[in-house]
């Protein structure tokens, strides 16, 4: 299959290739869009054919349900019902980095649901990604526009790798604003549930609501028979060619121990080490990559998957990973990093 492939900016949008790109979406096939989390593979959500193309061209487990895009507050048609809790969210914080879930209607095939009865639905602030929807005519179900378990793209490139002769469309834009996929909020229970953390934080979504918590299972490796609500919850995501090991613990200490690893594998293993500004200058051997400052961790979130991948360009052996304290965003770098490490972690 040719993919066509089509780059332009948010603030000179193309309209004729977003209106072709919308017509290719309707007749049932999949686009690459830009949004301000990730760069999502779209499709028809109401389509169940369609959506069956995703799984394969992602080679994504069929019990990993998608998330439902959609370009206007009218959501009637897609749900059972609306909680007053989950409208404040919406009031307050879409278009944006958060995915609510609701019971899903009958319009939502189980397909795109992976069999559960309820659905994930977002609307992005990236205006690409809302002509897009608009010109389609339909809600759009769209992953993360990489190969399935890899780090998701928040560049074109990375999307061109991935997917470029499996599917139809690639629309590219500027580097993902956030970097991280979207905060996924539980909003069939009460109070709220974070299923996945992310831009939007536990502290702001407090605001809403005092007594909304994190599920404890996000921070932890799941069992085999867990059943994923959201997407990310069961598998092992983000994760590069090479092995991740996480160092956790006093900064100092950890510095100390990514030297002496790099130093008992020279001669062995090529290590890439995964640190900060304040911290690579402190690593005389490996290949060091610095995802941002301590001091700004939404830069340490917009980098992580780029630097992910771009270990695997150099084909280093191992990577080594400074962590980060669990607080406000740094929750969803740590839940990105423990998963893309298969929880393979050096406490010290």
């Amino acid at each position: 299959m040719k993919t066509k492939i089509v780059i332009m900016e948010e603030n000179n949008i193309k309209q004729n290739i977003i209106e072709e790109a919308g017509i290719v979406i309707a007749c049932g096939g999949l686009v690459v869009f830009p949004t301000e989390t990730v760069y999502g593979l779209g499709c028809n959500a109401l389509d169940a054919l369609a959506v069956e193309k995703i799984f394969k061209a992602k080679g994504r487990p069929q019990d990993n349900p998608l998330i439902v895009h959609v370009a206007d507050f009218n959501i009637e048609p897609l749900v059972k019902e609306i909680p007053n809790i989950a409208k404040r969210v919406m009031d307050k914080y879409w278009p944006g980095p958060i995915t609510l879930i609701f019971n899903k209607s009958e319009l939502i095939p189980m397909t795109t649901s992976a069999n559960l009865d309820t659905v994930g639905i977002r609307m992005p602030s990236n205006l690409i990604a809302r002509k897009l929807i608009e010109a389609a005519g339909t809600p759009i179900a769209a992953p993360s526009a990489n190969i399935s378990g890899r780090p998701s793209p928040t560049e074109v490139e990375s999307c061109i790798e991935d997917l470029s002769g499996k599917i139809e469309y690639i629309i590219g834009g500027d580097k993902s604003e956030v970097g991280l996929e979207s905060t996924i909020v539980d909003c069939t229970c009460t109070p709220l549930c974070i299923l996945r953390p992310g831009a939007i934080t536990l502290e702001m979504l407090r605001e809403i609501d005092e007594g909304i918590y994190i599920d404890k299972t996000i921070m932890s490796k799941p069992k085999n028979d867990f059943k994923p609500k959201a997407p990310g919850m069961k598998y092992r995501h983000y994760a590069p060619k090479a092995p991740v090991k996480i160092i956790c613990g006093d900064l100092e200490k950890t510095i100390a121990k990514i030297n002496e690893i790099v130093q008992n594998s020279m001669g062995k293993k090529k290590i890439g080490i995964m640190a900060t500004d304040e911290t690579k200058n402190k690593y005389p051997c490996g290949t060091v990559i610095s995802l941002g400052s301590r001091k700004h961790l939404d830069t340490v979130g917009r980098n992580l998957f780029e630097v992910l991948r771009s270990f695997d360009a150099i084909d280093v052996d191992l990577i080594l990973s400074e962590a980060f304290e669990e607080k406000g965003i740094g929750v969803a770098i740590m839940n990105r990093l423990k998963k893309s490490a298969g929880f393979d972690i050096i406490y010290v």
